[in-house]
């Protein structure tokens, strides 16, 4: 099972989120897919996310893949570290409550439209979840793209030591070679065979 996380602002409806699941989909593992959609406080969004992997756990007798994007990844990176989870990371946000409090306000989601409040609260939230430092950074794939505009990639490469890591030149924040990546994601899922998948 692969529970997809959104980024900041995002939905289910994103690139790699549809992109995903439909490649699942055409392997027979759609029933092997999930993406809710994210409250939009932090504390609120790890503990649905944490009763979703015990009930996902529960229903099919073994942890779920978590695997996320930018805040997604973030959180991703938390229940792997909290619950044992498998994770995968694309250009994760490793402190995002630094560069999230310059959106305090009135946002909208990028791709419902929907309006919501981003408060200084949601932002300290973001920092009470925060790490200096990861516990079990075995459980975790990062994926990074050195091009990535908005965050710092050696501070998420050093963040992730210990951790499988996937670093490309050039693209940028959305991860352009995501679709490269999907049978390796259902590898590290457990999804498929090793030998299936094609090589970097």
């Amino acid at each position: 099972m692969i529970l997809y996380l959104h980024g900041f602002r995002s939905s289910p409806q994103s690139v790699k989120a549809r992109a995903l699941a439909a490649h699942m989909a055409a392997k027979g593992l759609a029933d092997a897919f999930r993406c809710p959609q994210l409250p939009v406080a932090p504390a609120e969004a790890m503990a649905m996310l944490r009763t979703e992997v015990a009930r996902l756990a529960e229903h099919t007798g073994r942890l779920p893949t978590v695997v996320g994007s930018s805040l997604g990844g973030f959180y991703a990176t938390r229940l792997a570290e909290e619950l044992g989870v498998r994770a995968v990371a694309a250009n994760p946000v490793v402190h995002p409550s630094r560069g999230l409090s310059a959106y305090v306000g009135r946002l909208t989601n990028l791709y419902t439209g929907e309006p919501f409040e981003w408060t200084p609260e949601h932002v300290a939230q973001l920092r009470a979840l925060e790490r200096d430092r990861l516990e079990h950074p075995e459980r975790i794939w990062l994926m990074v793209e050195l091009g990535d505009e908005l965050l710092d990639h050696r501070q998420t490469i050093a963040f992730y030591q210990g951790a499988k890591q996937t670093v490309l030149e050039g693209g940028d924040h959305s991860f352009t070679r995501w679709n490269d990546y999907l049978d390796e994601i259902l590898v590290w899922a457990g999804l498929m065979p090793a030998g299936k998948a094609e090589k970097d």
